[in-house]
């Protein structure tokens, strides 16, 4: 078994084929695609193959050391993940073909209109062992 993210963009994938903002979905849109989510999660949990997954809040900040224990608080002007990640889900699968394959079922939840958003989803492995370095 191999572990995979799978990430939810806001920005920086292609737009999705249903690209309407979830800020512009009904209350029932909504409910359903939050349902679809959580049904397909279930679904993993069944096979043995879901993780975890979180939907993740617009808030966030940017924080780095500054010295001698002052961290200072900065918003910018760097892409930020409160602007380009929605959401995320960890299955643990057999091979990368079923990772791409779980991934594209995961982008036909629906969206506006009970469409199917078709978003893209960025499917990363999680690294197993450190990179060997070769000379």
């Amino acid at each position: 078994m191999a572990k995979y993210l799978l990430l939810k963009h806001y920005r920086g994938a292609p737009a999705a084929v249903n690209d309407v903002p979830m800020d512009q979905w009904t209350p029932e849109e909504v409910s359903a695609h939050m349902r679809y989510m959580d049904d397909f999660a279930a679904r993993l949990e069944a096979t043995g193959e879901f993780v975890d997954s979180q939907a993740l809040s617009p808030q966030g900040t940017f924080v780095r050391s500054d010295g001698a224990g002052r961290p200072p608080v900065t918003d910018g002007p760097f892409a930020e993940t409160k602007d380009l990640i929605a959401g995320w889900m960890v299955i643990d699968v057999d091979s990368y073909a079923r990772a791409v394959e779980l991934a594209g079922e995961l982008s036909a939840a629906p969206g506006a209109g009970g469409e199917p958003v078709r978003e893209w989803l960025e499917v990363r492995p999680f690294m197993t062992a450190p990179p060997t370095i070769t000379e």
